[in-house]
């Protein structure tokens, strides 16, 4: 029996058409199908990750975009969407320009920022012609309205989008100056109702001190959010992991360097540091 019966309409994503062509003759492959996308064993059904503009350009602290790290990416996010899971992305600016960095050169703190909403939107053009090369159905969400490019964000319209099976992309931040795109990863996080945040940074996980300065550094597993926060720990905004916090959001911290780590996020490997309520402060990776 060639390929397997489905029920008309259910098969809208890309996901489904690339699991649909590895069937071959007389094996009938059993799929779950969820709000209409197949779940291929994921644990995190839906899931906002939060990317780097720096993780564009392929070389920490570079600028502008390098096209095989986009393309190199956007195959890996291609294989995860592939099994059935929802993703949104948040996407962030600073391969191009940070707010910070011009209000610290002396521009005002909110044109700068607008700057750099701007420069979120550029990476996510970019982001989107690599995914859709890739076979992945994509809708470009902007906090600011830009009609001709992106599709203002509204959230409902956004959680439909992910159960048609299209892969989410938002850009421009929250929309207001003075918040990190860190948080608007948060924020988005909350309203589409995913399980967890994903952060993709460029070291393993959470460690207590920089791996990059010190060789001695130990890597948490597992941290709370009470400590990440007054630890000040540097790999993600305070104000991101605070709104994570108060309604219960995990967040996962990973190594995008390693090909898989997206994946490996999906099917619940434990990866990175996990930053949650019930979260061990002591598990570290001597232990």
């Amino acid at each position: 029996m060639p390929g397997f019966l489905v029920k008309p309409g259910i098969f809208a994503s890309g996901a489904a058409r690339a699991l649909r062509r590895t069937a071959t003759d007389g094996v009938i492959l059993a799929v779950c199908c969820v709000r209409g996308v197949i779940m291929g064993g994921v644990k995190h059904q839906r899931i906002l990750l939060k990317l780097s503009g720096e993780a564009l350009c392929g070389v920490p602290g570079g600028f502008g975009l390098e096209p095989k790290t986009l393309d190199t990416i956007s195959a890996e996010l291609a294989e995860v969407h592939a099994l059935g899971a929802q993703i949104a992305i948040v996407i962030g600016g600073g391969n191009i320009f940070r707010g910070l960095k011009g209000s610290a050169s002396g521009m005002d703190r909110a044109s700068a920022d607008y700057m750099g909403m701007l420069a979120t939107v550029i990476n996510g053009i970019a982001l989107q012609d690599a995914l859709e090369k890739n076979g992945v159905p994509t809708r470009l969400m902007t906090a600011r309205e830009i009609r001709s490019i992106a599709e203002p964000y509204i959230r409902r319209r956004a959680i439909r989008h992910l159960e048609k099976g299209r892969m989410l992309i938002f850009v421009a931040g929250t929309g207001n100056p003075y918040f990190s795109t860190d948080t608007a990863a948060a924020l988005r996080a909350m309203e589409i109702q995913a399980e967890m945040l994903c952060k993709a940074t460029k070291v393993e996980g959470v460690f207590d001190k920089d791996p990059v300065k010190h060789s001695d550094a130990h890597l948490f597993r597992k941290v709370s959010y009470d400590h990440f926060i007054q630890a000040r720990m540097g790999v993600m905004d305070g104000t991101a992991v605070t709104l994570c916090r108060d309604n219960n959001l995990p967040i996962r911290v990973f190594a995008l360097g390693s090909r898989g780590n997206i994946k490996r996020v999906v099917l619940g490997e434990p990866i990175g540091t996990l930053v949650s309520e019930a979260a061990d402060l002591f598990a570290s990776q001597s232990d």
